[in-house]
């Protein structure tokens, strides 16, 4: 993936939990997990290959939701 901007929505239930990475001008990139309307994490990087890792950890996250019954409800990519 290049830089630029990631969302991805999961649903179980009533519960939404969204994920997005996003380009921030020059100062680098945000990182963002929301559920159910909270932000729970918010982390800003200026170098990608800690976004890289970010990402590895939310499609670990993303497939072991999966696996207990969440479903995607949304995605965004853009290159």
């Amino acid at each position: 993936m290049m830089p630029g901007m990631f969302a991805l929505s999961l649903r179980h239930a009533n519960h939404i939990r969204s994920y997005s990475v996003s380009a921030r001008d020059a100062s680098g990139w945000e990182v963002r997990l929301e559920e159910d309307c909270a932000v729970r994490r918010l982390e800003h990087y200026r170098d990608w290959h800690r976004v890289e890792r970010a990402l590895a950890f939310i499609e670990r996250e993303v497939s072991e939701l999966k696996a207990s019954g969440w479903q995607v409800a949304g995605t965004a990519v853009s290159r």
